[in-house]
């Protein structure tokens, strides 16, 4: 066995057992403390809802495990199991074109991939938020929301597809300096896109109507510096009872979003509360500092990835015997989470602080 593929093997077992016992810890913990409302909410929760929210929990939790182990599974048939090299010799016979035979590659191991999660996503949608009373999405619901994600992953992922893999093979060696320029034009066109053009396909969107619950958070943006484009209510009943609350966008086109279940289900003094939580997140300039990180991290990664992408042994190790430009690009993406999961408490603990 190659070097890398046992360092990879080892990784992903070490990744996998870890993920699964932080969330048997959790539902250890849950399980354990579901007898009792906590002391700090002993007067606004009932043991009912308590106990509710713990039994929810512990079914998420138990999903989450299998997605796991699933996610580990199909991960090693996509590399060692030989499905990726499978899939790359069929495009081969497909077309000449490098260009578009790595394109048709990167979308079908993308659809394969989301074909293989449809029926978990079907079971959490139709089963765990059925069960406990937050789903209200219709099958034919869920099968629009599917098709109307596939075709915006195609119209929104091709051209970005064929703009790295042109650049990998005509950028020459700082390709990866290129396209993370066109990386970070394009993600700050999506996020300027999103709330106009992007969310209102899913969703519709109506200002916010109730006078006195306008003014008051009017008052509050004002008073933290906030300008928007204005504050709306998001049908989100049409799919789930869960409800949320968010802004979105950048300058002076930010726009503030309840759910209708949560005004819904909240006094104006909670809902003013919920707002002020995410103004906190603006007033501590949360979401430039995660911008920022996220531009770094993806300068790093695409060096990285720059480099991995000339070793045969990247290659080999993960059960490909040739290299290319969109061979490179899937198995970094496949790989990368093996090795960062171990991030992820840090990255946890530094969400929650």
């Amino acid at each position: 066995m190659a070097t890398f593929t046992l360092i990879f093997c080892i990784t992903l077992a070490a990744g996998t057992g870890l993920q699964l016992w932080l969330s048997w810890r959790q539902g250890r913990h849950v399980a354990a403390h579901q007898h009792q409302v906590p002391q700090a909410f002993a007067k606004h929760i009932t043991l009912d809802q308590h106990q509710k929210a713990a039994r929810y929990t512990l079914a998420k939790l138990a999903s989450e495990r299998w997605e796991i182990l699933l996610g580990a599974g199909l991960l090693l048939v996509w590399t060692l199991g030989g499905l990726l090299q499978s899939l790359d010799q069929f495009w081969a016979g497909i077309t000449s074109s490098a260009l578009w035979q790595g394109t048709g590659l990167i979308l079908s191991v993308t659809l394969i991939g989301s074909l293989l999660a449809l029926p978990l996503a079907i079971w959490q949608t139709f089963g765990t938020e059925t069960t406990f009373g937050f789903n209200n999405s219709t099958p034919l619901q869920f099968a629009k929301d599917q098709a109307l994600e596939l075709v915006l992953s195609l119209v929104i992922g091709l051209p970005l597809i064929l703009l790295i893999l042109s650049l990998m093979t005509s950028a020459g060696s700082l390709w990866w300096l290129w396209a993370w320029f066109g990386m970070m034009g394009f993600m700050l066109l999506i996020n300027w896109a999103f709330p106009i053009w992007i969310a209102p396909l899913f969703n519709t969107f109506k200002p916010l109507q109730a006078e006195s619950l306008r003014t008051r958070l009017e008052t509050l943006l004002a008073r933290c510096g906030f300008a928007s484009d204005g504050i709306f209510v998001m049908d989100g009943s049409k799919r789930s009872a869960h409800g949320n609350a968010y802004f979105t966008g950048f300058g002076k086109h930010k726009r503030i979003v309840f759910y209708d279940t949560l005004l819904d289900g909240l006094s104006e003094d909670q809902v003013e509360a919920v707002l002020a939580h995410e103004l906190g997140h603006f007033k501590c300039h949360h979401i430039r500092k995660r911008l920022v990180a996220m531009a770094l991290f993806s300068l790093a990664g695409l060096a990285l990835l720059g480099w991995l992408a000339d070793q045969t042994w990247f290659y080999t190790g993960l059960g490909v015997d040739q290299a290319s430009p969109a061979l490179a690009l899937i198995l970094f993406f496949l790989m990368m989470p093996v090795f960062t999961v171990f991030f992820s408490p840090l990255m946890s603990r530094s969400s929650r602080k």
